[in-house]
């Protein structure tokens, strides 16, 4: 005997089973309609476009809390944004307040010195990693004006991944 397909794992456009759960580049959590599939060539869905997008757990840290030493969660928002937050931290939808610890750390891109030289303007290079791990190198010149809200410096910009 087959075992009965739970209702919360059938496509609501079309009835068919869904798919099995991928998780993103970005690490979020999928789950496309079976009947469905993404060509990459054409940059379209084929078949029935749903998907399903799942919360993704947080994951506890070695690392403790610096307010109250409790163990630290990394967090994915849902917007795909990382954060680590203190795992005594609860939210109350209801009354809309927290409660516990209140530590909060956005997780930030990286920038590593390297020893190469810019192609445009023989400075150094900056392997500069994002939050969602993609890298590239970068001129040590290039800056951002906050006042201005333009780039300065050299435009040299190298994708690795």
């Amino acid at each position: 005997m087959q075992d009965p397909i739970d209702a919360k794992d059938i496509c609501p456009r079309c009835g068919s089973p869904l798919g099995e759960i991928v998780t993103t580049k970005s690490g979020k959590q999928m789950q496309r309609c079976s009947t469905g599939s993404w060509n990459p060539e054409t940059k379209k869905v084929e078949g029935c476009p749903y998907v399903k997008w799942l919360d993704v757990p947080p994951k506890e840290l070695d690392e403790k809390c610096p307010k109250c030493k409790s163990p630290l969660l990394l967090v994915v928002t849902r917007f795909g944004k990382r954060l680590k937050r203190c795992s005594t931290s609860k939210w109350d939808p209801e009354t809309r307040t927290s409660s516990g610890c209140d530590y909060v750390e956005w997780i930030k891109g990286t920038s590593e010195n390297l020893e190469e030289d810019c192609p445009k303007c023989g400075s150094k290079l900056i392997l500069y990693t994002s939050a969602s791990g993609k890298q590239l190198k970068k001129c040590s010149t290039n800056k951002w004006d906050t006042q201005e809200k333009m780039a300065t410096g050299c435009d040299f910009v190298q994708w690795i991944n």
